[in-house]
């Protein structure tokens, strides 16, 4: 018992609950981290071209660079030769001794950085496999490595640069290092002055499928067509120019195949010379229709402006007849980009073309012509869903951030699983060809596709239009990018897994094989949870459970709004969610992005107390209460089952004073103390006291510690012997002092006795350990499995589409294959 006077009430332990005791953690003078630290220790000072609130600072600048570019795909050859003019406009305060410019496609050359510096068997390569650390097993290496090796070795691959002249036709100075060439200027290139200069380029286009790229072509050699046909992907197709920045100077980074891209803003002008059975798609808008469509083609465009469903512009017939034969005449394409960071483009004479108008409104881009282009593979799956999920993401999308800003917005299948450009994204899922000659696809493949367009739709706003750095930090594009299309997957169909809920992240969480989330690109150990699912799960908590849908959505479409066609860094983002929303969450950066730490909070102990009231003809009887529930021992009870006579029983005629009376009787002398500890209260301390002992509250003192070593807000569910239950809110705060361990007084009316706690019962906070966030402890949920016992069909992904068509074998088949058995 405490005494304590005046304010503080003495709490008097009625019942401890049995504790089940967690891993003990101590905190010392020597280990003590301060998980609320101020990230501005961390984060680049802020200056005048980024500002303290995270917003372009008042000088901010960025470079501008135009194409204006001509290229020819020669199919037989499989090969892209093309000319480009270049006009660089140094927007910056500096003057520009040279240029340096991006040649993507030599990463396939064999002595390429990418290729000497891979790791056998090492992160990153998914060929190669090695047993670490057993000799005697040998190393393992896949048919598709080999098939990688082959094609680069078979192939002369990586740019050609014929000529790099300036506006008059002279020559220039250039220096490749590896895939990147600095151009060197015969004069410095002044604030604020532009240079004018050419490239002739070729190469050799890479076989998708054999090197496992960002683009290139398929070939489909069953098609009708002798020798069969391809599906051109085109994308890292030109020499770029490397971004130039206030933070980082030239980004002149090697590209080493997993760090993406870092480009300036320009407008484009592009003429695609392709077989004249081509259809092609293209970032930008087309220009010349009447070249390169029919009037039947134009007419179906038209009309697809204001239809509920897609239209049509090239049918499946249309596109199956196509397939047939090639030509030997050209069309060519012309293209016009304004503002786009890059370009890419898809040619083939397999594909088939749908479009649907989205009306979006507004000011900027009221019209957005959706469409999407597949060849016969693609199937029903993308008759239904390619173009409807185009557009569904831009009416999410728009809402978390603006209004899409571009006229088109077109989604290719092909060999690449998923990627993004401005106007233009590849898609990969696909349908089968049965025995029937019909085509089906599975479950997974039909959630696969309407996933897939949805995320690389969604890229065409972060970083297509906000411009981050995705060569230095993957998250800011595949992060944010996977956080809005959980949101935008989640309101399409729930029941499909997004893979962004904070309990998808719990297992890489607790995992050893991890790195911070602000890893640079190329050094992240396992770039989908690192990169894309970790940073989603964080934006959710922030949203759902920290700040609450309203701050959230007003800070995060604040920062969309400041970097609409710029360039934030990680800084810019943390700035504006904190100043947009009034919320100091350093703690959370620090603890999401810059650490591995997870989150396991354990609820260790509950203790039950009640107020000491000081009056002793209560309190005493209490304690004589508590005593009385106390078990008896063992030695006793069995004694009395055995019939033995206690001493005491046998000789009654002893008695004194204490055999009437005990440790808890109470006399005048008690009674005289407590009528002077209410004498000497002050009147105010005298109506405090006597409230709380009438309303003779329970008052349980929860004790949580954090194993994980991430800072988080304790979700409380308080269950009740009435059988109701109650949710309570601990701010994350509560560790500010004591990151390790810290309890929380929780005090409930007389009558609401708590039987049990849980922390996190919805698994909104990624807790990877579930069991110790329930007090008392619950029994472990688990399975077993028969030994031997097959794979649940559950497990196998099924395609049920094509499945269904299966015939119910007859009774006289089973009769006849028992028959063969008994033979």
């Amino acid at each position: 018992m405490i005494n304590l006077k005046s304010a503080l009430a003495i709490l008097l332990p009625l019942t401890v609950a049995t504790s089940v005791h967690a891993t003990a953690i101590k905190q010392t003078k020597g280990d003590f981290e301060d998980k609320f630290r101020q990230l501005e220790e961390v984060l680049p000072t802020p200056n005048v071209y980024r500002n303290a609130a995270g917003e372009p600072g008042e000088n901010y600048w960025q470079q501008k660079v135009d194409y204006k570019i001509k290229v020819s795909l020669d199919e037989n050859k499989r090969r892209l030769s093309g000319s480009e003019k270049i006009t660089y406009q140094n927007n910056s305060p500096y003057r520009l001794k040279y240029l340096w410019v991006q040649l993507d496609q030599n990463i396939f050359k064999e002595d390429s950085m990418a290729n000497v510096a891979s790791n056998f068997g090492g992160i990153g390569r998914r060929g190669p496999k090695t047993e670490a650390g057993d000799a005697k097993k040998p190393a393992k290496l896949s048919l598709g490595e080999l098939r990688r090796q082959q094609f680069m070795a078979d192939n002369e691959l990586g740019y050609e640069i014929s000529a790099v002249k300036d506006s008059r036709g002279k020559k220039l100075s250039f220096t490749v290092v590896g895939t990147q060439m600095r151009i060197d200027l015969p004069k410095p290139l002044k604030s604020g002055d532009s240079v004018d200069f050419s490239i002739d380029f070729a190469f050799n286009i890479v076989e998708e499928d054999a090197v496992s790229a960002r683009s290139g072509y398929e070939h489909f050699e069953d098609d009708a067509r002798k020798g069969g046909n391809d599906i051109f992907l085109l994308a890292q197709w030109f020499p770029r120019l490397h971004a130039y920045t206030d933070y980082e100077a030239w980004t002149n980074k090697e590209f080493l195949g997993r760090g993406e891209f870092t480009l300036e803003f320009g407008d484009y002008e592009v003429e695609i010379d392709v077989p004249a059975d081509h259809i092609v798609s293209a970032t930008g808008v087309l220009t010349n229709p009447k070249d390169v469509l029919t009037k039947t083609q134009r007419k179906r465009l038209e009309q697809a402006k204001t239809a509920k469903r897609p239209v049509f512009v090239v049918t499946e017939k249309e596109a199956l007849e196509n397939e047939k034969a090639g030509t030997n005449k050209r069309k060519t394409w012309k293209f016009k980009a304004d503002n786009v960071r890059d370009f890419a483009w898809a040619s083939s004479r397999k594909f088939m073309w749908d479009a649907k108008g989205y009306q979006q409104g507004g000011d900027d881009m009221p019209f957005v012509m959706a469409m999407s282009f597949y060849p016969k593979e693609g199937g029903d799956l993308w008759k239904k869903y390619s173009t409807e999920s185009v557009i569904h993401t831009m009416e999410v999308y728009s809402r978390f951030s603006f209004d899409y800003p571009y006229p088109t917005a077109q989604s290719v299948n092909g060999p690449v699983g998923g990627m993004e450009y401005p106007m233009i994204t590849f898609n990969g899922p696909r349908t089968e060809l049965r025995d029937d000659g019909s085509r089906t696809y599975s479950q997974a493949e039909k959630r696969f596709l309407i996933g897939v367009v949805i995320h690389e739709i969604g890229h065409i706003y972060f970083p297509m239009v906000v411009n981050s750095d995705e060569r230095q930090w993957t998250w800011m594009d595949e992060g944010l990018n996977s956080f809005l299309d959980g949101v935008a997957g989640r309101e399409w169909d729930p029941n499909i897994p997004w893979g962004v809920e904070p309990r998808d992240i719990v297992g890489y969480m607790k995992s050893q094989n991890q790195v911070p989330i602000m890893t640079q690109s190329d050094s992240v150990l396992r770039l989908g949870p690192n990169a894309y699912t970790k940073p989603a799960a964080a934006l959710n908590i922030l949203r759902e459970v920290i700040l609450g849908r309203e701050l959230f959505d007003f800070a995060f479409k604040e920062y969309s709004e400041r970097w609409q066609f710029k360039r934030p860094t990680p800084s810019d983002f943390f700035r504006t969610m904190e100043e947009a929303s009034g919320v100091d969450l350093d703690w959370f950066w620090r603890g999401w992005f810059y650490s591995t730490d997870h989150v396991d909070i354990s609820i260790d102990r509950v203790y039950k107390m009640r107020l000491d009231t000081h009056n002793p003809d209560i309190d005493f009887a209490r304690l004589r209460d508590i005593e009385a529930d106390k078990p008896s021992s063992l030695f006793v009870e069995r004694n009395k089952a055995a019939g033995k006579e206690l001493w005491i029983d046998r000789n009654p005629d002893i008695r004194d004073f204490y055999d009437e009376n005990d440790r808890f009787t109470v006399t005048n002398k008690e009674r005289n103390k407590y009528q002077k500890f209410l004498k000497d209260l002050k009147p105010w301390e005298r109506k405090v006291l006597e409230r709380a002992v009438k309303e003779d509250n329970n008052y349980y003192v929860l004790e949580f510690s954090n194993l994980g070593g991430l800072v988080m807000p304790i979700l409380l569910e308080l269950t009740y012997a009435d059988g109701t239950k109650e949710s309570q809110y601990i701010p994350a705060e509560i560790w500010r002092r004591t990151p390790k361990q810290v309890r929380k007084l929780v005090v409930t009316d007389k009558n609401k006795e708590l039987v049990s706690v849980a922390v996190d019962p919805g698994w909104e906070t990624a807790d990877v350990d579930v069991e110790n966030n329930y007090y008392p402890r619950r029994i472990i949920p688990s399975r077993v499995e028969a030994y031997k016992a097959k794979k649940s069909s559950a497990k196998v992904r099924r395609d049920i589409m094509h499945d269904i068509k299966t015939e119910l074998k007859k009774d006289e088949d089973k009769e006849e294959n028992k028959d063969k058995k008994g033979k």
